[in-house]
């Protein structure tokens, strides 16, 4: 049976490969501390990077009038400027080539009447997201930009987490396409887990950024108990209690490591189910995979722990949630419920 939506599931495909690379500029962005070396930025002109020695001093006369020159990199040099500027060019004129690779291929497909009804508000909702995605990039680095020369913890977390989830529902949308047969799959309450699941790790990814935005790795060097206790003291240091969990290091860390160990939990147990009952039709692989997928991401973030979070480290585990939460939803889609066939 020939796939007329072929082509559309490849160009989002091709998206859902170019948010795994924009993540993983992103994450070199934060790493190297270059985010907010760019203090001004034109959706529609001032692409080109600056082509001469004065161009760049008047760039770096720029950055000198905000908090980060003025609190920590007072004494860096221009070259060094330049460095930091790089990774943050890259991130943004990388979102910009992503917004295009959606829009042209859409507008394309949509003059040639390729997209039919039930599928045009999927692909506008995939842009909309998009677009949601490039606000929030700004207003995160907004509000590094005015006193303290750090984002908003919650504003990192909502910038990476609606980018996890737009990949996330690009790539459900692509595999529905894929689908040709529309096959009939048992109602296996490995389906409801795995909606668990997913909830679980959008959970787990938003407090990774918390840490994050904290520097709460930075603390707590040592595996698996926070130093010489399985809750360190400074834990619940902060009053009232629930602010440590969102604004204290060793909270936000806390939750962290410990929603780490039921993510593994509840993997382990799907896995379990999925090993006594009759699969079907990719189901054992897409159980393989999800089990790989949190077992790297696992120790990934156990090193990256223990290490204090190189640079390294810390863009692999960020790299291994994008995995992650790929595998949750490519698995969700194997086990779905029986759906009728619809004209996408």
């Amino acid at each position: 049976m020939q796939n007329k939506n072929r082509p559309i599931a490849i160009w989002l495909l091709t998206g859902c490969l170019l948010i795994f690379l924009m993540v993983a500029i992103g994450g070199m962005t934060r790493l190297t501390h270059s985010g907010l070396s760019m203090v001004e930025w034109n959706m529609f002109i001032g692409s080109t990077p600056p082509g001469s020695e004065v161009e760049w001093e008047e760039l770096f006369d720029k950055y000198k009038q905000y908090p980060e020159y003025k609190l920590v990199n007072f004494n860096i040099d221009l070259e060094e400027f330049k460095s930091i500027y790089f990774w943050e060019y890259s991130h943004r004129l990388f979102g910009r080539m992503i917004g295009l690779v959606f829009i042209i291929p859409f507008l394309w497909f949509w003059i040639k009447g390729k997209i039919g009804k039930s599928l045009m508000p999927k692909l506008l909702l995939i842009l909309s997201m998009g677009a949601f995605q490039g606000f929030l990039g700004w207003y995160m680095v907004k509000s590094g930009l005015v006193k303290e020369p750090d984002v908003s913890h919650y504003r990192l977390a909502a910038h990476l987490i609606t980018a996890f989830i737009t990949f996330a529902y690009t790539f459900w949308v692509a595999l529905d396409l894929l689908d040709v047969k529309k096959l009939q799959r048992a109602n296996y309450p490995i389906n409801r887990y795995l909606k668990v699941l997913l909830l679980l790790v959008i959970v787990q990814i938003v407090w990774g950024a918390y840490v994050a935005g904290l520097n709460a790795g930075k603390i707590y060097n040592s595996w698996p108990k926070m130093g010489e206790d399985w809750v360190a003291d400074s834990v619940v240091a902060m009053k009232p209690l629930w602010i440590n969990f969102v604004e204290g290091m060793a909270g936000v860390q806390f939750i962290h490591r410990y929603l780490a160990y039921a993510v593994v939990a509840l993997i382990l147990f799907i896995f379990y189910k999925g090993k006594r009952s009759e699969l079907i039709m990719g189901q054992t692989a897409s159980l393989n995979i999800l089990l790989s997928a949190v077992i790297l991401q696992f120790v990934l973030g156990v090193f990256t722990l223990i290490h204090a979070v190189p640079i390294g480290l810390g863009l692999l585990h960020q790299l291994g949630a994008f995995l992650l939460l790929g595998s949750v939803v490519f698995a969700m889609h194997k086990f779905k419920l029986p759906t009728v066939a619809s004209s996408t």
